[in-house]
């Protein structure tokens, strides 16, 4: 497995570009499916969880090319409707699959997904959701096959605002014979760029970003190109790894209002924060301050994806902060890390109770899930000394080659393959 190597103690300076966002290409990738024919996407980042959806996409018959943050996608020789359980297995996200293939195909066999292991993420709402179109679905241990002659609009509550359950069920009503409502819809700024997607494809919809989503079933779509939104974890991620390391440095094509929660968070910590249209520049010359709560919640509340980067600030801070993390149970797992580079953390239950050090030291140290990675290479960015990385693997499902990114900022980073045998 590869890993990446930092010496730190420097701060970031610079300017750099943000990638497309993850979150929501994977889904666009899967509404493409509704639409026979070449569908052209830009800015879609070169990652692992990409390369796996498009694997997916190619198996299922569909001509895909990715190069230069291009994904050129024919899905005119479609031809299956069962997606490979070796594939399903590798990300979580190929789940959108099931209402783009229902609603083309009339039947979707999927496995259960894989993906970050941060705690349960059940897939029960999605499948709520599809039943409630008309959907009959059959569960034979961890193989679920969907069938439907025809889908019907309805009217669907959302026990919880499921972001990808939200979607799913977009993509499986939007050729549904009449009216669909979803009632305590997830907010977030995918859903929004997912309903432009599709209403560029010939979709209509209303709602997304709100808790109400109305959609009025069409006979067909077309294909469209379209550009992909920024991604908001990377960017707060460069924000947060600014302020850790005591750096300056201006982000650009940013969308900001995506990112209020977290600048908040920010400026509270006493980080310089100006804003100018898409341009975001942050100062974190000064020690950061401790701040008595944060809590995760759906959006636009403080995101989860954020937890973990945040809390390597945190650890640097003048004073006691409270982290508590309330979507998933699991994602404390970088606790156990941090603490190897000397941070002083405590954990009870879901909440994390964060005494600020005046240092970190470099550490060997593992990423236990996507963003527990990121944050481990802030920490290793801030610290003192030279941090190991390893299970870079689970990064690159999210960031697009990071160490040349952050190389970019002025950071000491490379990253090292094992030699295979021969």
């Amino acid at each position: 497995m590869d890993k990446l190597v930092i010496e730190g103690g420097k701060p970031l300076s610079g300017t750099i570009a943000i990638q497309g966002a993850k979150n929501a290409a994977l889904p666009i990738l899967a509404a493409s499916l509704l639409a026979e024919g070449t569908t052209t996407l830009e800015r879609v980042p070169h990652l692992l969880d990409i390369d796996v959806m498009l694997n997916i996409l190619r198996e299922l018959g569909c001509r895909a090319e990715h190069g230069d943050g291009i994904v050129t996608l024919d899905t005119s020789s479609l031809h299956t409707s069962h997606v490979p359980e070796n594939l399903m297995k590798q990300m979580r996200s190929s789940i959108f699959l099931m209402g783009p293939l229902l609603s083309r195909f009339g039947e979707a066999q999927v496995y259960l997904p894989g993906g970050c292991a941060i705690g349960e993420r059940k897939i029960d709402l999605h499948l709520q959701g599809l039943k409630d179109l008309g959907a009959v679905i059959e569960e034979t241990g961890n193989k679920i096959i969907c069938r439907a002659d025809k889908l019907i609009g309805c009217d669907i509550h959302l026990a919880f605002p499921s972001v990808g359950a939200t979607e799913n069920i977009m993509m499986a009503a939007v050729m549904a014979e009449g009216r669909t409502t979803i009632n305590n819809a997830a907010r977030e700024p995918e859903i929004v760029d997912l309903q432009a997607f599709l209403i560029e494809m010939g979709a209509k919809i209303i709602g997304a970003g709100t808790d109400t989503i109305t959609v009025e079933g069409v006979a067909s779509l077309t294909p469209c190109k379209y550009g992909i939104i920024p991604d908001r974890i990377v960017a707060g991620t460069i924000m947060v790894a600014a302020a850790a390391t005591r750096g300056a440095v201006t982000l650009l094509d940013t969308q900001p209002t995506h990112l209020s929660s977290l600048i908040h968070v920010l400026r509270r910590a006493g980080v310089q924060i100006s804003i100018d249209d898409d341009i975001i520049r942050v100062d974190g010359a000064a020690r950061p301050k401790a701040i008595e709560r944060i809590v995760t919640s759906p959006y636009p509340a403080f995101p989860t994806d954020l937890q973990s980067q945040v809390m390597v600030l945190l650890a640097l801070a003048d004073g006691v902060s409270v982290m508590k993390e309330t979507i998933f149970e699991g994602r404390l797992k970088h606790v156990d890390e941090l603490s190897r580079m000397g941070a002083d953390i405590r954990v009870d239950m879901n909440a994390a109770f964060i005494r600020g050090v005046s240092r970190l030291y470099g550490a060997t140290v593992e990423a236990t899930d996507l963003r527990a990675g990121a944050a481990l290479v802030i920490a290793g960015l801030a610290a003192q000394g030279r941090t190991v990385v390893e299970q870079v693997h689970h990064i690159d499902r999210g960031y697009d080659r990071i160490e040349e990114m952050l190389k970019r900022l002025g950071a000491t980073i490379s990253r090292y393959s094992p030699v295979p045998n021969n």
